[in-house]
């Protein structure tokens, strides 16, 4: 970096200067009757035992970075949320996860690795989580900043058990660290918590927001805070934190790695937020609702590495601009997964990189609609994920996932696979639907599979007639409106992510009053006249009413014995249902219908996509007409103002041309 006043943390070098702590010495481990200390001259860590709540972080002079005025175990921790086989729904038990035992797994100049575990005890089945739990920490010589991951295993022979949720905490000093960052433009300072209690805080529809109507720092009166505001997609979610200011400090959670972390890349997880509150999520069912949580059957054993992943500790002068730790925490986000995956931890169940194989190969389109030959997938989304159905990967949260990204003409590689049997999934920006390969990968140490040319062939009947929106699982393209001037995060002011902002669902009534969305092929553009959520129209204060869309579009002619499809692809789903008619919003049954899906609560929190979906619709040639027609979209469920759809993208399709004719290749 330019500023050299800034240190990195696994460098070897000179560790930084005026103010900043540096040193070169050996790490040292403190065991004493209730508590463990590491320090490596730098950093000191103290652990609570046996419980493993970590409780003061001191680093560049401040004494502790963690909240002193929150009890100990309440500033750093592991946590999960746990319920019995057969629950229902996202909720459960809140476990801290009170370690039992504490052993030193290494201890020498260069590292030291701590281990707090429990063990599962059947005399306190139905009120302890049947898990064997071991929680490590890990501080190396020169290294501005300690790691953490856990292991879990179920036996095969213990009690089912729903496991919705699994994270590491950390509640920083509310006096010390108010700037928040998640992305380059996604920054800010922040406000307290104490302007969400009552008297500060007025709640608003969802219990995570609350409009801050008499806040401590006036600036922030007439913003609403939420949580979600600042979730983030795995893809994305590599490094987030808090600035102190005086002194100039950075605390900074680094994931290296998706390989852990459940549903995929695009699975949207929490990041920082008022507290200062900082997140290392690994497991939970936000933006997808029950169909993310990990559910172990009787007889079902199953045994998971989380992490590691890495608390980066920056400073910086005073005379320098606080706001260059971001750009230093950066940096060393890229060194860290340049370093994935890690020589150091010393679980058995962690693999390095000499026990893990490659595979590669290139992924190619077959859509014969736009090309007699086959097309790079380039950019492709490709990941090894476990056995299972078509798509699985976005709610397979048992295993490991491995994703990279295609290059322009197909190609992929993944490097360092952990072991075990995979199938290849992917998809492809601006083609609908999934691939997965047909037989299992099979990943042993040091293998290199290459598995040649792949084929996908996208859904599609026919050649496209018309189309809305762009097929990427996002409805962001789409008419995001602005937010009332009552709720507002004056982060998201002109900022591209608009759809973050409270409310915007509320913003359909008030565009359309008294009748629905009518979107009309040829005339009408997605980006200003297709509103980015189908969700019910108020009625008053209690009453909702399902929506009806309306797509106008004209066809010069009509093959009346043929079959035209209609293809939906819904970004996200809410208790919602979707039904498709054509020339008649009153025909029953309707040409389609979806049933009740969806728990994905994207609208509700600001995510813009939740969980993918695609349908066909088969539309009778006899009930088109030549001229003018009409596709009617009803979502019907109107219980919550919450409840609805976002569309990812919308295609028509005519019948197959005949063999004989020339003209079958194109739009």
């Amino acid at each position: 970096m330019e500023n050299q006043d800034v240190f990195t943390a696994r460098d070897g070098g000179e560790m930084g200067r005026d103010g900043c702590t540096s040193s070169s010495q050996r790490v040292r481990l403190n065991v004493q009757d209730k508590l463990v200390v590491m320090d490596n001259g730098m950093v000191q860590v103290t652990v609570s035992k046996p419980e493993g709540f970590i409780t003061g972080i001191k680093y560049n002079g401040i004494s502790n970075l963690l909240e002193v005025r929150n009890e100990e175990f309440d500033r750093g921790y592991w946590d999960l949320v746990w319920s019995e086989a057969g629950s229902a729904g996202t909720t459960g038990t809140d476990d801290r996860m009170n370690a039992t035992k504490f052993d030193v797994i290494v201890e020498n100049d260069e590292q030291v690795e701590i281990s707090f575990t429990r063990m599962w005890d059947s005399s306190k089945e139905g009120t302890m989580v049947p898990l064997n739990i071991d929680k490590r920490f890990v501080m190396l010589r020169n290294c501005s900043g300690f790691y953490s991951y856990g292991i879990y295993e179920h036996s095969g022979e213990w009690p089912a058990f729903n496991l919705p949720q699994t994270r590491i905490v950390f509640k920083l000093r509310k006096d010390k660290f108010k700037y928040m960052a998640v992305g380059d433009n996604r920054q800010r300072c922040m406000p307290l918590p104490d302007d969400r209690l009552p008297g500060r805080g007025q709640p608003l529809a969802t219990p995570e927001a609350v409009l801050l109507v008499n806040p401590v720092e006036p600036e922030f009166k007439g913003e609403v805070d939420d949580k979600y505001q600042y979730s983030c997609e795995n893809k994305d979610l590599q490094v987030h934190g808090w600035i102190c200011f005086d002194p100039p400090v950075g605390f900074w959670q680094i994931t290296p790695s998706n390989e852990f972390r459940s549903g995929g890349l695009l699975k949207q997880n929490l990041t920082s937020h008022v507290g200062p509150i900082t997140l290392a999520m690994f497991l939970s069912a936000h933006y997808g609702g029950e169909d993310l949580v990990l559910k172990l059957a009787p007889g079902e054993p199953w045994k998971k590495v989380f992490g590691p992943v890495f608390f980066y500790l920056n400073c910086a002068s005073k005379a320098d601009d606080p706001l260059k730790l971001w750009d230093d925490a950066k940096e060393q986000m890229l060194s860290e997964v340049q370093s994935w995956p890690y020589a150091f931890p010393a679980s058995e169940e962690y693999q390095t990189s000499d026990q893990r194989g490659y595979v590669s190969g290139k992924l190619m389109i077959q859509d014969r609609y736009i090309s007699e030959t086959l097309i790079p997938a380039n950019g492709a989304y490709v990941g090894l994920a476990p056995p299972g159905e078509v798509g699985s990967w976005q709610t397979e949260v048992k295993g490991y996932q491995l994703w990279t990204k295609a290059d322009s003409d197909g190609y992929f590689s993944i490097n360092n696979v952990r072991t075990g049997d995979y199938y290849i999934y992917a998809w492809v920006p601006c083609y609908v639907g999934d691939y997965r390969n047909d037989g299992a990968i099979i990943v042993t140490p040091g293998c290199q599979v290459d598995v040649g040319d792949l084929v996908y062939e996208p859904p599609r009947d026919g050649p496209t007639l018309w189309e809305i929106g762009i097929p990427d699982r996002s409805a962001a393209e789409f008419y995001v409106p602005d937010p009332d001037p009552k709720y507002i995060n004056r982060l998201y002011l002109n900022h591209p992510d608009k759809f973050r902002q409270y409310g915007l669902w509320e913003r359909y009534t008030e565009l359309y009053p008294d009748n629905d969305l009518i979107y009309t092929i040829d005339a009408s553009d997605y980006r200003k006249d297709w509103f980015f959520a189908q969700v019910p129209r108020k009625i008053n204060d209690s009453t909702y009413q399902g929506t009806t869309w309306q797509i106008k579009f004209k066809l010069d002619d009509v093959h009346q014995s043929e079959t035209y499809k209609l293809r939906p692809a819904l970004a996200t789903a809410n208790v919602a249902q979707l039904e498709v008619r054509i020339n008649d919003p009153q025909a029953n049954p309707p040409l389609f219908s979806s049933g009740v899906i969806g728990h994905d609560n994207t609208i509700a929190r600001h995510g813009i996509h939740g969980l993918y979906r695609s349908y066909v619709v088969d539309i009778p040639g006899a009930q088109l007409a030549a001229g003018d027609n009409t596709v009617f979209l009803s979502q019907t469920m109107s219980t919550s103002p919450l409840q609805g759809i976002m569309y990812d993208y919308i295609r028509f399709e005519g019948p197959p041309p005949s063999p004989n004719d020339k003209n079958n290749v194109g739009f």
